[in-house]
């Protein structure tokens, strides 16, 4: 992309509407043709040229109004990768700021609203503008209904800010910003690595696939809210929300041969019914770097969320930092097959505590409880794996050598079958539209169906947090555990049923109240549960190494076949070179039924590599 663009003798809105639409920046009739009839770019051929984008400020002054629809400026059909989109010219009147066009849409549960053209309104300048509208239409613009919209838009050099103010006569769940004129170029979704477009689309969701993460449509899944656009070798766009708590944000990117057409799509909280919703502050911007364009966004969290930096944090204690290696013991399969009981899982440990200091040594008991995820959320001690007599002899004795010991718990899953389901049921995650969400997409039993007794549980609810809570403080209290381990805690979902990411740090909070010297341990974070939880199961990199460390994922391989232990994995390959090892987690070794007895070794080589990292002699 050029440098940033001389100003122009702006023609300046003063209160009305512009005079009139003008011509949108379309496609001449053959590209169109062309393009409706060319294949589908296979992946590996190289990135395709893209044309210079039209300059907006050489068509359009700052508030005209611009007749848009949804099919201008992309590939129709597309040529890539793509998502479902209306099948007409839907209408999409954008008003014009700085560099950009940008159209709002509003959603309820049953309709899709676009601004009624005839009645919108732009006033200001090329540095502040605002825009309103007292209607909406709907039926693809065959049908008016009643609505007001304001959009208050700031610019600075070349980043613009816009706060969006919607009413409908009905709850609204999402409003839309349509940004037209983004120039093409590799896309970034939460930070992530930038990808080529290759004339596809992108889609990212925040957080958790912005609650979609199965099925046909699905995001790319953010652990925070920010999306860039590397527009050429020096300038990288970013897109960001200033919003101070956890709700959805979409980043959507549809190709067009000289533009992206991108949509910022803000998801109000499921459990209000709100018919005037204040959308949190967008902003993009344009820096040099990419860490450029990730600090706007980055230093708003840490504000924001409160993160608190990983060598001053209170909540961390030093045995925690002076954790050299994690060993997740698995326990009992969903089928009942025990890798490992309490006994066995003793004896390990006796000689672990022979190989390096036990007090630098976490232990993470997975599936202790019983079945694995079956008998989710009892988290009652079964017999077969030793009892009670046993599992307190393990923590006991296993404390006494120095080991820190955490029980694994399920934050948002619950088998229906179990009896203690009606006492329970009120904390089930229902989605936006009212849907229950149900875990329904592991096969557990192998019979090549996705098995559907699980629902997945919001500790935004009360019943659902407390049963939870009891059941962590019945381990701390009886057995003397050192951290408890939360399942999928990443997993966030805008429910109805209450504020999901409100509620897990109301069961942080209370346990660590109670018990202030046994630390909560998180699995799959996004950016606000840095601010209490210190530690993570998977996910993370290098960026959140500020404020946590992360250890590896249960379902990681075991020494010699592979096998993921209670995880539905299976089998992977294990690394005999890095030892399955990453270079910035916490060195993890899977123990499962046959590590002790046959690869003696292998283990002697992850303590090896663990002592070495933490100097360790």
């Amino acid at each position: 992309m050029t440098e940033p663009f001389s100003r122009r003798d702006w023609i300046k809105t003063l209160g009305a509407a512009s005079a009139g639409a003008l011509v949108p920046l379309a496609l001449d009739i053959d590209a169109t043709v062309a393009r409706a009839t060319a294949p589908l770019v296979p992946p590996d051929a190289a990135p395709p040229s893209v044309p210079a984008p039209i300059r907006v400020r050489d068509v359009y002054a700052p508030g005209d109004i611009v007749d848009l629809y949804s099919t201008n400026d992309v590939f129709i059909p597309p040529r890539g990768r793509s998502w479902m989109k209306f099948s007409f010219d839907f209408p999409e009147p954008a008003v014009v700021f700085g560099e950009h066009r940008f159209s709002i849409l509003i959603f309820t549960e049953e309709n899709t609203y676009p601004l009624d053209r005839t009645l919108m309104k732009a006033a200001g300048d090329d540095n502040a503008l605002e825009l309103t509208c007292t209607g909406l239409v709907w039926a693809g613009g065959q049908e008016k209904a009643p609505g007001k919209v304001t959009v208050r838009f700031q610019r600075t050099g070349r980043t613009i800010t816009w706060d969006i103010v919607a009413e409908a006569s009905k709850p609204i769940k999402t409003v839309t910003t349509v940004i037209r004129d983004v120039p093409r170029g590799q896309v970034s979704l939460g930070g992530s690595p930038l990808a080529e477009a290759r004339d596809g689309d992108f889609l990212g969701g925040y957080t958790f696939g912005a609650g979609d993460l199965h099925g046909a449509g699905t995001p790319q899944s953010m652990s925070t809210a920010v999306a860039i656009v590397q527009a050429s070798e020096s300038d990288y766009m970013y897109f960001t929300t200033q919003d101070t708590r956890v709700r959805p944000k979409r980043y959507y990117f549809q190709c067009g041969e000289r533009m992206f057409r991108t949509e910022c799509i803000y998801e109000h909280d499921a459990w209000r019914n709100d018919t005037r919703v204040t959308v949190p502050r967008w902003q993009i911007g344009h820096e040099s770097t990419f860490e450029g364009a990730m600090a706007p966004h980055m230093a708003h969290v840490e504000r924001a969320f409160n993160l608190p930096n990983w060598e001053t944090r209170a909540d961390t204690p030093q045995w925690m930092r002076d954790i050299a290696l994690v060993l997740t013991m698995h326990g009992m399969h969903y089928t009942g097959f025990i890798f490992n009981d309490y006994a066995q899982q003793l004896a390990i440990l006796r000689w672990v505590a022979t190989q390096i200091p036990a007090e630098r040594v976490l232990v993470f008991l997975a599936s202790w409880d019983g079945r694995y995820y079956w008998d989710y959320p009892n988290y009652q001690v079964p017999a077969r794996m030793g009892g009670e007599k046993g599992l307190r002899e393990l923590i006991t004795e296993a404390r006494k050598l120095g080991f820190k010991m955490m029980p694994m718990y399920g934050t948002n899953s619950a088998n229906r079958k179990q009896p203690i389901w009606p006492k329970i049921a009120s904390g089930a995650t229902y989605k936006i539209d009212g849907d229950i969400y149900n875990l329904n997409w592991v096969d557990w039993n192998n019979d090549r169906h996705q098995d559907g007794w699980l629902t997945y549980m919001n500790v935004g609810e009360d019943k659902w947090r407390k049963h939870l809570e009891g059941r962590i403080a019945d381990m701390i209290e009886r057995f003397g555990v050192d951290a408890y381990f939360l399942d999928i805690v990443g997993g966030h979902v805008n429910s109805t049923t209450g504020d999901m990411h409100e509620g897990t740090r109301a069961l942080i909070n209370n346990l660590r109240e109670k018990y202030p010297n046994v630390i909560g341990v998180g699995e799959m974070p996004y950016d606000a549960l840095y601010e209490f939880i210190p530690l993570y199961h998977a996910g993370g990199g290098d960026r959140w190494r500020k404020y946590a460390r992360f250890f590896q994922h249960l379902s990681a391989p075991a020494p010699g076949r592979g096998s993921t232990g209670v995880h539905e994995g299976g089998f992977g390959r294990f690394n005999e070179e890095t030892l399955g090892l990453g270079p910035v987690s916490i060195p993890t070794l899977q123990i499962v039924e046959d590590t002790f007895t046959k690869h003696r070794q292998t283990m002697s080589g992850v303590i090896g590599v663990a002592k070495s990292r933490k100097g360790i002699p």
